[in-house]
């Protein structure tokens, strides 16, 4: 006990089960010492070599080796496994320290407690084992069974030792495999071992698999295999949850479950996780086919915004990559046509401050922009080859790969994936649904959209849905009620970190771009059976490069847009160099287009493949694959040379514009622009022969080459 200032004599508990009194033993800093005096707050304390020392009493009871010889075991009641303990044998236990504490002060609410002593267990007059025989009979007179003074002495010590825990019945605990043989033990789990790290199994091929191990180690027949019941219960309980033959084979790992620590960035692009994947969505491709695009996608962790996404129609190539940076450190821009609430100027943002220090926010949309500072990519060949590589190095972007067999390194963009397949990809045309099961019969059938087109619904419900939708990760300590929008959260985060534009003229986004290496000939520049001139390379045909490996001219080229290619001068700057058809083509090709054009004019038996030839091609394939409202008439055959003075493709391509014509009057400019020049020609009549009327309503009147080619 130690004394109350200002009321001396009147003991006080100084801790639960730490009771300090006069010629009390206790133990302080690992050395035993002797109360000597209590003043106060203060103890006075002497050693067993006699050296005394005085300390406060707050001080001695916070030493964690603190303790008071003879009194009870310290620390607070587990009431939460109290709890989990029948309500019979709970009130058994508090009944038994009523018990103790009568036996041990003659009074059942323990020290301090009010009343008075009853005589057979008054401290004063009886002495410890007289009241424990009295509290011995007086349990068998009130039906208690086996009560003797051994059993109150034994449950005195047990409480002195665990507290209250202590009088719980203790029951033995049963083993989990029952009464197995031990032998039949040791085989399951030598059977389990050797499953480890394989293909998964059933149960009763690894039943016969144990009985291989009994035979093999104890002979044949000298311990039987146990039941199918019961083996599968011995499996069940001896199996690691992970390598249960019911558990997918890619979850089983030898390695120990590492805690889940969650990715926290604190600024606006401290953190940026890229990823790809398959849309869930069937788009017509530029060339008619029905395919699955696949998105890559940019999220910044610190607010969930996706500051950039990219559809492509095949695989993801490094210069898209690469773009993606460029594309989330600039402002986005709002498109034509969006409404006025989808500009930055709308947002909840300090949109006036911003302004002053970026003129290009004037015209944005309401998406972050944000100067990525690390990149979290896996190690896929598109994210850690030479180009995203160089890129990332040129912006000062510190590219982290996520270690291998860790799929919550990305865990934030993973997610994301399953959000926009929820949120948006359900609701359009053509939707495949996650999984095989989920498909429709003609999916390929209910594609509306080319993947240019999905590429602009995709950014306009970005902004529009995704950054003004509250996130379940954007929620304070403080608040956790209060989930925040992508949005709100980095107009949050903007007044603790700032913003600092990059700005990014068209020359970088040149510089982004794929290299190659290639001669200026007599002809120009010939990649892929494709021919690039102009008239800036005049000075420079047939002569090397003065910087190139070689003598080749450093050529940049877009995968995605081969009309033109990009080469580097004497002068240090990159200049465009157009394609030689590029006229023909009114859209821009891809690379995977034109292979397959080429490839499918190759097949022509008796025909040599020619430019002009694939640039009218692609103009043709690129035109059928817009959408329609109807169904476009199959071109007719033709056959070479039935129309004299025009070539077999400029038949070809007469008899496709007047089906075109027919079915789809106002859809084209080229062939409004051939209406108005017929309609202004007053010198040809309808009753001349080799002219055609013009149509009635609706119909416009048929391709002309020739005429064609003067307005070029």
């Amino acid at each position: 006990m130690v004394s109350a200032p200002g009321r001396p004599g009147r003991p006080v508990a100084a801790a639960s089960g730490r009771q300090v009194k006069l010629g009390a033993y206790v133990t302080f800093q690992d050395c035993t010492w002797q109360v000597a005096a209590v003043a106060g707050a203060s103890v006075t304390l002497v050693g067993e070599d006699g050296q005394t020392a005085s300390v406060l009493a707050s001080f001695l009871f916070a030493d964690p080796a603190f303790t008071v010889m003879g009194s009870p075991a310290t620390g607070v009641q587990p009431w939460g496994l109290l709890e989990s303990v029948p309500e019979r044998e709970r009130e058994r236990a508090l009944a038994w320290q009523r018990h103790i504490r009568e036996t041990e002060t003659g009074l059942p609410g323990g020290p301090g407690s009010m009343g008075m002593p009853r005589p057979e267990y008054d401290p004063q007059h009886t002495s410890m084992a007289e009241r424990e025989q009295a509290k011995a009979d007086e349990l068998a007179q009130l039906g208690w069974p086996k009560v003797s003074r051994a059993t109150v002495r034994r449950m005195r010590a047990r409480y002195h030792g665990q507290g209250l825990w202590g009088l719980i019945p203790r029951r033995k605990p049963s083993s989990a495999t029952g009464q197995a043989d031990e032998r039949v033990v040791a085989a399951i789990l030598e059977a389990l071992r050797r499953q480890r790290g394989r293909s998964k199994g059933t149960l009763k091929g690894l039943r016969e698999l144990t009985g291989q191990i009994l035979a093999d180690t104890h002979g044949p027949g000298t311990v039987p295999a146990p039941p199918p019941s019961t083996f599968n219960r011995l499996a069940r309980v001896l199996a690691d949850p992970l390598e249960h033959p019911g558990r997918p084979a890619r979850t089983a790992t030898a390695a120990p479950v590492r805690p889940f620590t969650p990715t926290v960035a604190l600024r606006p692009g401290e953190l940026v996780q890229i990823d790809t994947t398959r849309l869930d969505v069937m788009a017509i491709s530029e060339d008619g086919r029905a395919v699955r695009p696949e998105l890559t996608i940019a999220l910044e962790v610190a607010t969930r915004s996706v500051v950039a996404a990219v559809l492509r129609e095949e695989g993801t190539k490094a210069v898209d990559a690469a773009l993606l940076l460029a594309e989330m450190a600039v402002p986005h821009p709002a498109r034509p046509g969006w409404p006025d609430h989808l500009r930055l100027a709308h947002a909840a943002v300090p949109y006036d401050r911003l302004l002053a220090l970026d003129d290009r926010l004037e015209q944005a949309a309401a998406r972050p922009v944000v100067v990525p500072e690390t990149i979290v990519v896996d190690r896929g060949r598109v994210f850690v080859s030479t180009a995203f590589l160089a890129a990332c190095e040129t912006l000062g972007v510190s590219v982290q790969p996520a270690p291998p067999r860790s799929p919550a390194a990305k865990g934030a963009v993973e997610r994301t994936f399953g959000s926009i397949n929820t949120l948006f990809a359900q609701h359009v045309a053509g939707y495949t649904g996650p999984h095989v099961l989920a498909r429709g019969e003609a999916v390929e059938d209910e594609a509306r959209f080319t993947v240019v087109q999905l590429q602009e619904l995709l950014d306009e419900w970005i902004t529009a849905c995704w950054q003004h939708r509250p996130h379940d990760g954007l929620r304070h300590p403080v608040l956790p009620k209060a989930a925040l929008a992508p949005n709100e959260m980095w107009g949050a985060l903007l007044g603790a970190s700032g913003y600092v534009p990059l700005p990014l003229a068209g020359a970088d986004y040149l510089e982004l771009l794929p290299v190659r290496w290639h001669p200026v000939t007599g002809r120009g520049i010939r990649i892929n059976h494709r021919t690039y001139d102009h008239a800036l390379l005049n000075e420079h045909r047939g002569r090397p490069s003065p910087a190139g490996a070689g003598g080749k001219w450093e050529v940049h080229l877009n995968p995605h847009d081969v009309r033109q290619i990009y080469i580097r001068l004497p002068d240090g700057h990159l200049h465009e160099i157009p394609w030689i058809h590029r006229d023909h083509v009114h859209a821009p090709m891809s690379e995977t287009t034109w292979r397959h054009i080429r490839t499918a004019l190759n097949r022509r038996a008796g025909r040599e493949a020619h430019e002009a030839a694939l640039a009218e091609a692609a103009d043709q394939v690129l035109r059928r694959a817009r959408p329609t409202t109807a169904a476009q008439p199959a071109p007719p055959k033709t056959t070479p040379g039935t129309h004299t003075g025009k070539t077999a493709l400029q038949t070809a391509g007469h008899q496709a514009a007047v089906g075109r014509y027919e079915a789809e009057a106002e859809d084209s400019l080229d062939a409004l622009e051939a209406r108005a020049q017929a309609e202004a020609r007053d010198d040809v009549s309808a009753d001349e022969p080799g002219t055609h009327p013009l149509p009635v309503t609706g119909a416009l009147t048929l391709y002309d080459a020739d005429q064609e080619a003067e307005l070029w």
